[in-house]
């Protein structure tokens, strides 16, 4: 797949974002779980009640969702129709399931 222009990977990008965020939404009511959610362009935070954070960034120069979570630093490339994790392979939304999930102290499911 040839690399996207700049103002197609941020627009991408931010779709994805949007994703991310309404399905975080929906499996912490589901849960019942407290996250907070703030977006700042193409960063988002997402805030635990016990203090703990996750932030999901786009970074157009290598066209990678970022994402820092209490389990590490993560890169994930657009493969097709899906993100996936530039070292191991896993898929965006399982991994971010887990780092959720561990975050929040509840079983969250993501995608």
């Amino acid at each position: 797949m040839p690399p996207l222009s700049e103002s197609e990977f941020l627009a991408l990008a931010t779709q994805e974002l949007d994703r991310i965020e309404a399905t975080v939404e929906a499996a912490a009511d589901a849960a019942d779980a407290d996250i907070e959610i703030s977006r700042t362009g193409n960063v988002m935070e997402l805030e635990f009640e016990n203090g703990t954070k996750i932030i999901i960034n786009s970074q157009a120069p290598m066209q990678e969702l970022w994402v820092a979570a209490r389990a590490g630093g993560f890169h994930f490339r657009r493969d097709g129709e899906r993100w996936i994790d530039t070292r191991n392979g896993g898929e965006l939304y399982a991994a971010l399931s887990g780092y959720v999930s561990e975050q929040a102290g509840a079983a969250l499911t993501l995608g």
